[in-house]
Parts: C-alpha cells; sequence; structure tokens
C-alpha cells in the first residue's frame, strides 16, 4: 500500500490521524525572519499614525452603521489595500506571517475597519493572486494596490450559504463572453467594490459543484447593489447584496479553469483564514489591556477587583487563550510561507479555535466590566458585537469541524480500503497473505499494542517540556484509534453522523493547538532557558490541563453518549415548535 507520505507530503493533522507525528514540521518554533520585523514596525508605526485619531470615531461609525469616505481615502493612502499584491505592481508583497499580524494590530483598533481591509485581501482578490494569468494580474493589480479598486468575494446566495455546492447563480457560454445572470447576498465592501470575484454554475441545474470563478467589475453593464445591510455587529464595514443581470464577461476573465470554481473557493478560503486568525489574536490583546486596566482601577470591599481570584482566573484563561491561538496562527503561517502545500485543515482548526477563544475573551472581558461592560460609552459591547460573526463567516464552525474530521477520515478511510484489498486470499496462503499486510495494519497494531514505532514520539523537544510531549503522544494514539474505530463502526455513513464527526474534529483542534503551543514554549525554553521561561511553562501546564480532560471526555463520548436522546427532544421540539412543559 502507498502512504499518505509516498503518494503526497501529508498535513500535520492528517499524519496525527494515522497515530504519526511529525515534529519537523512544527520544531523548532518557526521565528519571524528580520526583514519582516523590520517591515512589520513599519506598518505599526503607520497604523498606530493612522487610526490613532481615530478611535472616538469608530463608535460613532458604528452607531451610524457606516465608514466615511474620507476613512476609505486614508486607507488607500496608507497602503492598506495593497498589502499581499507583488512589489511589481506596487503592493507591499506581504507573506502570510506579515499579513496576518498587519491585520492583527488593525483589529486591536476597529473590526470595521479590519474586516474591509481583510475583505479585500483575504478573499475579494485572493483569486487573482492565487489563480490569475500574467494577462489579469496586469490589468488589475495596479489598481487593486492603489484601492482606485477595491474588491469583494460573492459566493453566498439567499439559498446558499454552507452549500456553496448549491449556488443558482448562473453562466452561459456565449461566443467569447459568458452571460452571467443571479444574486449574491451578504457581500462584505459590496457597497465600495468594483472588483468581485464571483462564482456561478456552468454546468446543469442539477449538476453539484459544477460552478466556475469570474473577474467581474463594476462599471460591467447588468451590475448593481443594494443597499447597505442593518448589522449587529460589523457595523460600518459595507455590507450589501450584489445583482447581476444579462452581464457579458469576456472568456478571458475566468478564474482557473472552467468547472472548477468549487476547488477555487476552496482555496481561496483556506489561504485567507491566517489573516481572520490574525485579527482574533489582536482583539484578545486589546480586550487583555483593557480588562486589566479595569481590575486594577474599580475598587469593591476596599480593594481593587483585580485581587480577587474569580478576576484572576478569567484574566488568567484569556491569556492562555491569546498564546495557544497566537502560538497557532504563527504556525499556520509558517506552514503557507515555507510553501507547505497541505494545511487547509490546519488553517480550518485556526479559525474554529481563534474565533472561539476571542468570544470566550469578548464575554469574560465584559464581565470584568461590569455594568460598564453593558453601555455604549464604553468598548466592550461593541467588540463583542463585531467579534460575533467570526464564528459564522469565511466558513461556519460548525461546517468547519465536519470539514477538518472528514478531510483525514478520507485519509483514513483509503487505508483502510486498502487494508481491505490486502486481506484478499490472506487465508489461502497465510506466509504470502502476511507479507502484504498494509502499513496501516501494522501502524494499527503498534498503537494497539503501544509498541515503539518511528515517528510515533518526540525527539526534538527540550526535557523541560518533555512530559507534555508525553501527553501529546499517547492522545495521538488514542486519536488514530478513535479515528479507526469511528470508520468501522459507521463506514460509508459516516458523512451524516455529526456528533461522531464533531467530537473527533475537537480533538483534533485541541492536539494541534497544543503541539503548536509545545513547540513554541520548547523552543523559548531551548532558546532562553527555563528559567526566563516560567510563565510560558505555565501557559503549557494551564493549556494541557484543559487539553487532557477535553479529549479524554470526546474520546469517552465515542461510544458512551446520550446522542440519540438529544435528537429526539430536538425532533419533539421541532414538532411542537417551541417548548411542551411551560407551567401555566
Amino acid at each position: 500500500m502507498a502512504t499518505p507520505t509516498e503518494q503526497k507530503t501529508p498535513s500535520f493533522m492528517t499524519s496525527m490521524c494515522f497515530g504519526t507525528i511529525e515534529e519537523e514540521q512544527i520544531l523548532p518554533y518557526p521565528k519571524t525572519r528580520p526583514q519582516d520585523v523590520e517591515l512589520l514596525k513599519n506598518v505599526i508605526t503607520s497604523l498606530d499614525q493612522l487610526l490613532k485619531p481615530h478611535e472616538k470615531d469608530f463608535r460613532a461609525w458604528d452607531r451610524a452603521g457606516e465608514m466615511p469616505p474620507s476613512m476609505i481615502e486614508e486607507l488607500k493612502q496608507f497602503g492598506m489595500f495593497s498589502l499581499i499584491i507583488p512589489e511589481s505592481h506596487g503592493g507591499m508583497a506581504m507573506n502570510a506571517t506579515c499579513y496576518s499580524r498587519t491585520l492583527q494590530e488593525m483589529a486591536k483598533y476597529d473590526g470595521s475597519v479590519a474586516v474591509t481591509v481583510g475583505a479585500h485581501s483575504s478573499i475579494g482578490m485572493r483569486g487573482l493572486v492565487l489563480f490569475g494569468t500574467d494577462a489579469q494580474k496586469q490589468q488589475y493589480f495596479a489598481k487593486l494596490a492603489s484601492g482606485e479598486m477595491i474588491a469583494a468575494f460573492c459566493l453566498t446566495e439567499p439559498g446558499s450559504g454552507s452549500d456553496a455546492a448549491s449556488i443558482k447563480t448562473t453562466a452561459v457560454k456565449d461566443g467569447d463572453h459568458w452571460v452571467l445572470n443571479g444574486n449574491k447576498l451578504w457581500i462584505t465592501n459590496g457597497g465600495i467594490a468594483s472588483f468581485f470575484t464571483v462564482f456561478a454554475k456552468t454546468g446543469g441545474q442539477a449538476e453539484r459543484g459544477n460552478m466556475t470563478a469570474f473577474i467581474v467589475t463594476k462599471d460591467m453593464p447588468g451590475v448593481s447593489v443594494g443597499p447597505h445591510e442593518d448589522k449587529m455587529g460589523l457595523r460600518a464595514s459595507s455590507t450589501t447584496t450584489v445583482h447581476f443581470d444579462n452581464v457579458r464577461i469576456p472568456a478571458a476573465n475566468v478564474l482557473g479553469e472552467v468547472g472548477k470554481g468549487f476547488k477555487v473557493a476552496m482555496k481561496i478560503l483556506n489561504s485567507g483564514r491566517s489573516g481572520l486568525g490574525g485579527g482574533t489574536i489582536g482583539v484578545m490583546k486589546k480586550l487583555l489591556a483593557l480588562g486589566t486596566k479595569q481590575a486594577k482601577d474599580r475598587t469593591q470591599f476596599g480593594k481593587p477587583i483585580a485581587e480577587f481570584g474569580l478576576v484572576k482566573q478569567k484574566l488568567g484563561h484569556l491569556v492562555v487563550d491569546c498564546y495557544a491561538t497566537e502560538s497557532t496562527v504563527n504556525m499556520l503561517n509558517h506552514f503557507v510561507d515555507s510553501g507547505v502545500e497541505e494545511y487547509a485543515v490546519e488553517a480550518a482548526i485556526a479559525k474554529v479555535f481563534g474565533s472561539e477563544a476571542m468570544w470566550r475573551s469578548c464575554d469574560e472581558m465584559l464581565q470584568v466590566a461590569g455594568g460598564n461592560g453593558y453601555m455604549c460609552e464604553f468598548p466592550y459591547e461593541r467588540i463583542m458585537r463585531d467579534a460575533r460573526i467570526n464564528r459564522i463567516f469565511e466558513g461556519t464552525n460548525d461546517i468547519l469541524r465536519l470539514f477538518i474530521s472528514l478531510t483525514v477520515l478520507n485519509e483514513v478511510g483509503s487505508s483502510l480500503k486498502e487494508l481491505s484489498d490486502s486481506l484478499k486470499g490472506i487465508f489461502d496462503n497465510p506466509i504470502k497473505g502476511f507479507g502484504v499486510l498494509s502499513d496501516y495494519a501494522r501502524r494499527r497494531a503498534a498503537i494497539a499494542t503501544g509498541v515503539k514505532r518511528e515517528k510515533s514520539h518526540f525527539t526534538k523537544l527540550h526535557p523541560a517540556v518533555q512530559e507534555k510531549g508525553t501527553l501529546v503522544e499517547e492522545l495521538t494514539r488514542d486519536l488514530a484509534a478513535a479515528a479507526d474505530r469511528i470508520l468501522r463502526k459507521h463506514g460509508k455513513n459516516i458523512i451524516g453522523k455529526q456528533f461522531a464527526t464533531k467530537r473527533l474534529a475537537d480533538i483534533m483542534i485541541d492536539l494541534f493547538v497544543l503541539s503548536c503551543t509545545l513547540s513554541r514554549v520548547s523552543t523559548a525554553v531551548q532558546d532562553k532557558g527555563a528559567g526566563n521561561c516560567t510563565k510560558e511553562l505555565e501557559i503549557l501546564e494551564v493549556l494541557s490541563g484543559q487539553v487532557r480532560r477535553r479529549v479524554k471526555s470526546n474520546f469517552n463520548k465515542i461510544d458512551d453518549n446520550d446522542d440519540e436522546h438529544i435528537k429526539s427532544l430536538a425532533n419533539h421540539a421541532l414538532e411542537l415548535e417551541g417548548y411542551a412543559w411551560d407551567n401555566i
């Protein structure tokens, strides 16, 4: 059997589901290159100059639900739409590390500003970067870098959200043009964009996923946008519908291959998720600054509330969440910048963990602020409203959990199929049959017996963190066994077993985040000595305890759970469309 490693370099998490720890992918922990540090220092200085004078304006813009054109112009003047465009076309040519850190800094100030810039670069024009022809790049890059053109990503439709393959917008070939018809919903930057990456079905309506990506510009006849959406959060950013009525698109405006638009969309979203991850880190750092100051300044019962244990608990957990998210997002950026091809699962993990850690942080720091946190005079409630969408857009966390687990289960399932093939005729010729047993079967036997084998253990960790490395090794063996057990139990029906796949995804999320944090702390101790890394070691101690408890619980619930009762109660509520036990 050809192992995933022989076919292609597997992702770190795919390998873990086979019981393998590819430690060379994460150790030593990546350091930011000196030239990137210099660039980021200049960018951060520029962002301070750009955004600090507007700190009082952000609240006003949020209440009004609109960012003034003058602010968009300032963003253009400071080059904020040129971040990932090559220098030869007037851009800053940022790699993933620099881009993610730039959005982190922007998010510290205001979510609407960060998402305006992020939607342009992370998804709006990312398809041009990844799939554009030389002619397309020559035509549009300079205008996108200057902000003369602002970009938007048009995938979601009124009847098609997470199920992207079910879009109804169509493009029909007509000579050397395509004729586009349809409507897109909740398009970030829709009202200010003039460059749209649009996805349309180019096969029959019954063909799921047969779509193509197109470059559409606002000056094409038939393109129109709806009014600004009145949103819960990110209110100052532009979100609109976009309509296409018999829009004639030159064939030269196809992005990627005809009929391959679904892969284009997924590649764009995967590639852009490190920017969203950077934004979550920025928000958490801002909340920690706000929360610590509030805790020190607010006095109750004769002393600052910072001295109370439950307040310290909230602040301490925020520190752990922020450090763990940063460790994970930086590792993802390293994967992207070093040319790793398979990182979609890790990108989804960074998005899920970061957005949920940020949400917990918003909730807890608002709680520290007490009544002040609930008042619009203070920034907590706006930060919370802005943060909520992160668990929904660029892939809802629920769908991404299914993506995380089903992606690796697909790899494991392929090996199970090959294992089945390798066993054919084994009893006809036992010696020959044993000789062709697959590598997967040998790995499975080693996992079951606890026998050491290559790449099942860390060899490069600092001794100060080896105990935590042993925990990761143990949980990795359990993960491989669980993936095997789930597939054997459910077979092809695994697609519909969302409770099981969610638990597996949560285990994978925890293991990747812990592995990244373990790598970071190990490298820090290696560089600075354990005595100078006491707080990092404390973070690792807390996180490893959290992960151990959550993962063990999820493993236990794979076979022993109350899933059928939960589904029965949900069905009861669905039938009644409400609650049955009112006491009146």
